[in-house]
Parts: structure tokens; C-alpha cells; sequence
């Protein structure tokens, strides 16, 4: 057999460089309950790196928040699926789902409480460069998102994709030292043209530094392809709204790293 021309060796030395991304569970705890994340990250890169917290749906730490915790590992980030329930803890339907997620929005203190264990947990990784960590959440977990830069969180910037603005201390605005992308749907009956006017004027009033984007046609979990191709029922996947604002996430992240 011929030898492989040098070309050729180098570049599958380059290729046998790069690892697969590795999943590891993160386990913290909060209060009296323990929780578990799921830390993904390339083991070719020995350097502390950006890092993106992902929060859940009101679902629970599911597959949807890990898969896309990966795609940004695969963009060369650590990305952390945070959990927000209780290790394990998923809701098996909407009901049930409505239930967990009301009672951490309707108790602020002990969603921050949450979301700042996970923030603390990751912090504490070799992979992670403290200075470099921004949060995404999607629904419940643009929420999560929100209220942890609202914490005062030492945090670079959070992506909200159609997650609830409102919140009952919008004066809490002033804490923000992070930018705010947020990705709403414009036909979004869960989160209306109301409450983004509202956050608009938290926003400005708190003088943050924020940016939000408005999806014309897209309503309530339009990232997410299991949320169904019917938008009369309020909640849809919506193809060109999901990629228009994983590419305005991608610009933002490319300004808060820098």
C-alpha cells in the first residue's frame, strides 16, 4: 500500500486532535435541595473558556436544553445545562409543568437562589474562565435568564428566546452588568406586545445596555421543533425565527467575549 501523501497525515493528525465533546453531570445544591447539571465542553482545550449558562423550559432539564447546550460546546464555548427543579425532577405534563415554573416565578428570591447556585457551580471548573460567562434561557428559561443578570450577577450578557420579561421588581434593572439580546416572538400570545414594552422601559429606566428583536409570524416557543407547526394554538416551531435568532445570538456573543 502507497504511503499517504504528508498532506494528507496532517490533516488527519489535525482532525484526531480535536475530541469529541464530552458530557459530564454537575452536581450543586441550593437550600435543602440538590440538583444536577450537565456540563458540556471539547477536552482538546486545556485553556479556561467563555461559558454559557443554558436554562430549561418549564418542562425541566430535558433533552432540548442539552442539545443545545452541545451546539455551543461545538462553537467552541462550555456550555452548562443548569437545573432548576431538583436532580431528576421533570414535569410529565403541561399542568404539572405550569406548576413548577409558576411557583419559582411567583418566588423571585428562590429562583435567583437557583439560578446563582449553578452559576457558582460552574465557576468552580478548570474549563471555565469566571470573567467569560454569559446565560441563555428559552421560555421559563429566559425568565431564569433574566432574573439572574437582574441579581446582580457578574455575568457578560443574556439571550432570552421567548421567555416571560415581566417581573415584579422591575427597579432591580439597576443591578444589570450585563447586555441584554432579547428574542421575542412578534405574534407571541404568552408574552404580548404589552409586556416587551414594559421591559423596553425597565430596560431604559435601569440603563442597561439591551437590544430586542421582534420575529413577525412567530409565537410562543418558536426555537423549539416540538412545540408543533400550528401557531393558532399560541406555541409553534417557526424554522426562520429560530435561525434568524441563534445567528443574532451568535453576533451578540462575538461582541460580549471580544
Amino acid at each position: 500500500m502507497k504511503p499517504l501523501p504528508l498532506i494528507a497525515v496532517l490533516l488527519f493528525c489535525s482532525f484526531s486532535a480535536r475530541a469529541a465533546i464530552k458530557s459530564e453531570p454537575i452536581a450543586y445544591k441550593e437550600g435543602t435541595t440538590d440538583f444536577e447539571g450537565v456540563l458540556f465542553y471539547d477536552d482538546a482545550d486545556t485553556t479556561p473558556r467563555r461559558t454559557v449558562l443554558v436554562c430549561h423550559e418549564w418542562w425541566g432539564l430535558n433533552d432540548y436544553a442539552k442539545q443545545r447546550a452541545e451546539q455551543l460546546a461545538k462553537m467552541g464555548y462550555v456550555a452548562f445545562a443548569v437545573d432548576m427543579y431538583g436532580k431528576g425532577v421533570q414535569a410529565k405534563s403541561m399542568e404539572e409543568a405550569g406548576k413548577m415554573a409558576g411557583a419559582l416565578k411567583d418566588n423571585r428570591a428562590t429562583l435567583r437562589a437557583r439560578i446563582n447556585a449553578a452559576l457558582a457551580a460552574v465557576k468552580t471548573r478548570k474549563e471555565v474562565d469566571p470573567k467569560k460567562i454569559a446565560a441563555i434561557g428559552y421560555c421559563f428559561g429566559g425568565t431564569t435568564a433574566l432574573e439572574l443578570a437582574r441579581s446582580g450577577a457578574d455575568i457578560v450578557g443574556v439571550v432570552s428566546f421567548h421567555g416571560g420579561l415581566s417581573t415584579p421588581t422591575p427597579e432591580d434593572a439597576r443591578n444589570i452588568k450585563a447586555k441584554i439580546l432579547a428574542c421575542a416572538g412578534g405574534d407571541d400570545p404568552f408574552v404580548k406586545l404589552e409586556e416587551v414594552h414594559d421591559f423596553i422601559q425597565e430596560m431604559k429606566a435601569g440603563n442597561v445596555n439591551y437590544q430586542v428583536n421582534l420575529y413577525g409570524g412567530a409565537v410562543h416557543g418558536f426555537t423549539n421543533p416540538a412545540a408543533g407547526n400550528d401557531p393558532s394554538k399560541g406555541m409553534a416551531y417557526n424554522e426562520q425565527a429560530d435561525h434568524r435568532s441563534w445567528e443574532a445570538m451568535k453576533d451578540f456573543f462575538a461582541e460580549v467575549f471580544k
